[in-house]
């Protein structure tokens, strides 16, 4: 452990800058104005790879954007961890909310990372979580640490749904063989209190379209004559919750797991203060299903939320009229049971039979995917565990995650193996939000675990 501190702490200025300079680049998958940055984002991440010490790195092309494959191969014999990670980016927006500019990164202190944080889009989802991986090999190969196989499969589509990584695993499960998946791209409850993901929520992403008139129309000679979209999608969305804030669509909850009053004591351990969580979003209150507490409403339970609604005028000064149109975007987390596609459907159905009449309403699905539970008795997560406890001081505590990766239950499909979570972020790191940071001190603690998962993972596997 002495040399894997010692190390870093050598080598730590060149860590930062590197990652400062791969978040430079504007990896934004979801817009095709940013297509040539997120290819030259992939080009420098198979030149890290390379020169982290892989024997072998390939840019692998798919329907999308690529995918990076390196591997350094000692012994056919040994066991072999799959590392995964994402080099796009959620857009910026709003950009205006920014204190420093997303895609020029500054360090800066704060009161949780009072030795500076890293501020810039994808800092902590996923470059720099990403990056802990590939300086951690460097890490073992410089230090002729490294005791077993390793392999990257790095990708440029997870904020848009990881259509190609679906399309490169299905054919490529012999490159891609693997004894553990290892993937940090979740949190941990605290820089004092490491925890280890053991079960991530499912997903289904949808855009509604209301059409009401052939054309916008004059509000004050068609005002309440005839339907209004923007009213009646405003009154669509609201019936969607009842006055318990469950979800009102039929057959919704059917395959809904119900954990165990064992299981949410369990879960409870997790220190967790309401108070702090409260102030911290700078909310009088909480808000969610009734029956549930907030560490379960955004983990165990399955949600329904509008991510943009939109529609008429918006601009600047009055114009009064009634849209012809109203739209909205609406993500739904899963619990594990809950089939994105069946959800998905159900959705549509009950959304355009409640739909009155003079307007006509369309559903079309984004992405989604499967929910995910790992065993806490794995040896994956007990190397997991134990990592976490050296650099720690203490065990890490098992969380399930209100966020989804729909890819990790297609690895266990496709690959047969099972995914290890092994987050260093923080809740308060405003992943997918202006002001997306990453603390230099997860960013460093990061690169000294990784090294002891491998260490023990190959120890437990004997």
């Amino acid at each position: 452990m002495e040399n894997i501190k010692s190390y870093v702490q050598q080598h730590k200025d060149r860590f930062i800058n590197e990652l400062i300079e791969l978040l430079k680049i504007p990896s934004v998958s979801a817009d095709t104005a940013y297509s040539q940055d997120v290819i030259d984002t992939a080009e420098a991440v198979k030149e890290s790879l390379s020169k982290a010490g892989c024997d072998y790195v390939e840019t692998c092309d798919t329907p999308g954007y690529p995918i990076i494959y390196g591997e350094k191969i000692i012994d056919p014999n040994l066991p072999t961890v799959l590392v995964y990670g994402h080099y796009d980016v959620q857009p910026p927006d709003p950009l205006e909310l920014w204190t420093s500019p997303p895609f020029e990164p500054v360090i800066k202190t704060t009161d949780i990372h009072p030795e500076g944080a890293i501020f810039a889009r994808g800092a902590c989802d996923d470059k720099g979580q990403m990056y802990m991986h590939v300086k951690a090999l460097e890490l073992m190969v410089q230090s002729n640490t490294l005791p077993c196989n390793v392999k990257f499969m790095i990708e440029g589509e997870e904020e848009v749904g990881s259509a190609s990584l679906a399309w490169f695993v299905e054919r490529n499960q012999e490159k891609l063989k693997n004894d553990v998946i290892l993937i940090s791209d979740t949190g941990m409850i605290s820089n004092q209190q490491p925890s280890i993901t053991t079960g991530l929520r499912g997903l289904s992403y949808v855009e509604v379209e209301v059409t009401g008139p052939n054309r916008d129309l004059h509000s004050g000679l068609y005002g309440g004559a005839v339907a209004n979209p923007i009213n009646i999608l405003a009154k669509m969305i609201a019936s969607l919750h009842d006055e318990n804030n469950h979800i009102t669509i039929p057959g919704f909850y059917d395959k809904v797991e119900e954990l165990s009053a064992e299981e949410r004591a369990e879960m409870a351990k997790a220190p967790f203060s309401l108070e702090k969580y409260k102030n911290a979003l700078n909310i009088e209150d909480v808000y969610g299903e009734k029956g549930y507490v907030t560490n379960e409403r955004n983990s165990i339970r399955p949600t329904l939320d509008v991510n943009g609604i939109w529609g008429g005028y918006t601009g600047e000064g009055a114009k009064t009229v009634i849209a012809s149109k109203a739209f909205a975007k609406i993500s739904m987390r899963l619990v594990p049971n809950q089939e994105w596609e069946e959800i998905t459907e159900l959705f549509t159905k009950h959304f355009t039979s409640i739909a009155p009449a003079g307007v006509t309403v369309k559903v079309t699905p984004h992405h989604g995917g499967q929910g995910y539970v790992t065993p806490i008795d794995s040896i994956g997560y007990q190397a997991a565990n134990k990592a976490y406890t050296e650099t720690f001081g203490v065990p890490a505590i098992p969380v399930r995650s209100g966020g989804s990766i729909p890819i990790v239950a297609l690895f266990e499909k496709e690959l047969k193996s099972k995914t290890i979570l092994m987050g260093f972020g923080l809740d308060s790191d405003a992943i997918h939000s202006p002001n997306e940071h990453f603390g230099i001190f997860n960013y460093l603690k990061g690169i000294e675990t990784i090294p002891l998962f491998y260490k023990y993972f190959v120890e437990l596997s004997k």
